[in-house]
């Protein structure tokens, strides 16, 4: 599979940010800095406004999607705003019976195993997310220049879901499913490439900028398995906005193996956790893509002279590549001092300055 060039900017200021240039592989003022996760459990603000309030519930509230979203923004000068949602969301929105459980995650009520599982699966239309799009809408206007980054998981990590019934370590029944049936399976993940499709593609109609495809668990496929049984069903969910115009970021954990083949499933930029140096994640790609990362989100409760050492090592590897994003190499950590992570995008900012 190979990548398509994406489509010219929109003219619109968030368009010019530095986002949005560094993920197209333009000269930028300072390389870009987010974080995943940084709407989240780290910001008192947060949980604060999330009391008595459910995960799900808390996704499909515009109101308070825009305030969740907003707060790391305010708090941390951070170059891009990234929606606050679930990757579940748009499963819970055709039908599917879970719920997020805390300190657990999601959890589905009735396991997808069996053909007549599948059937049950249909697409998601726009119509079931209004408050989806409402929400980018609200932000955008809000956010100004600044770019709002929209997300769905990707298939693999979306049947990983639904086929263990939450989260799991070992993916076992996945992987039989997989290898045993693989003409289920491949229906299966046709159906959530076009779910998790649809909702990127709300998401960039409403207004965000910058999409990305989270496959959370790809890091545990070897590269002949994810060919065979994933790469062509993320290439259909990115796909479904190739002709809008925005990029796409395409990240996985422990996927240092795959990096190539995620940017040839057809991600304009590629996300490197923390395992890879950005250094052998340039060597592994052969420089085809911008690069996003990666910063060891432990790092982040080091002293500060052993954490600025490694920003400063990451944003100078960065500089070889065709762009850089600057992000953690997963989602801060529940139990990190916003504090820091506000000192990390100033020292970012400062010492890339171009």
């Amino acid at each position: 599979m190979t990548t398509s060039p994406t489509p010219a900017a929109p003219t619109t200021p968030a368009a010019d940010s530095p986002l949005v240039r560094a993920t197209r592989g333009l000269p930028v003022p300072h390389t870009p800095v987010w974080f995943m996760r940084q709407a989240g459990r780290s910001l008192p603000e947060y949980r604060k406004v999330r009391e008595g309030v459910g995960m799900l519930e808390s996704c499909r509230r515009p109101d308070l999607v825009t305030e969740i979203t907003l707060q790391p923004v305010r708090r941390h000068g951070v170059d891009a705003a990234i929606f606050f949602s679930d990757i579940v969301v748009p499963l819970a929105a055709v039908g599917v019976d879970l719920d997020i459980v805390p300190g657990v995650g999601p959890v589905v009520a009735h396991p997808v195993r069996t053909r007549a599982d599948v059937e049950r699966l249909r697409a998601l239309d726009p119509s079931d997310v209004p408050d989806i799009t409402e929400s980018v809408r609200m932000l955008v206007a809000e956010l100004g220049p600044t770019p709002l980054i929209g997300f769905a998981g990707a298939p693999f990590t979306l049947a990983s879901y639904l086929v263990e019934g939450g989260p799991s370590k070992n993916h076992e029944h996945t992987k039989a499913l997989m290898h045993g049936d693989p003409e289920l399976w491949h229906e299966l993940c046709r159906r959530l490439a076009q779910i998790a499709g649809a909702f990127l593609r709300v998401q960039a109609e409403a207004g965000a900028s910058v999409v990305q495809l989270f496959d959370s668990w790809a890091g545990v496929l070897s590269r002949r398995d994810y060919v065979r049984f994933v790469q062509e069903h993320s290439a259909t969910a990115l796909g479904a906005v190739a002709d809008l115009g925005v990029p796409r970021i395409h990240f996985g954990v422990g996927t240092g193996e795959l990096l190539t083949l995620m940017g040839e499933a057809g991600a304009d930029v590629v996300g490197v956790d923390y395992r890879v140096s950005l250094t052998d994640a340039l060597e592994r790609t052969g420089a085809r893509w911008p690069l996003q990362g990666n910063l060891d989100p432990a790092l982040l409760f080091a002293p500060w002279n052993a954490l600025e050492r490694r920003v400063r090592e990451i944003v100078e590897e960065g500089r070889a590549a065709p762009g850089h994003v600057f992000n953690l190499g997963h989602g801060v950590l529940p139990d990190t001092d916003p504090d820091v992570v506000t000192r990390v995008v100033d020292l970012v900012h400062e010492v890339s300055q171009r």
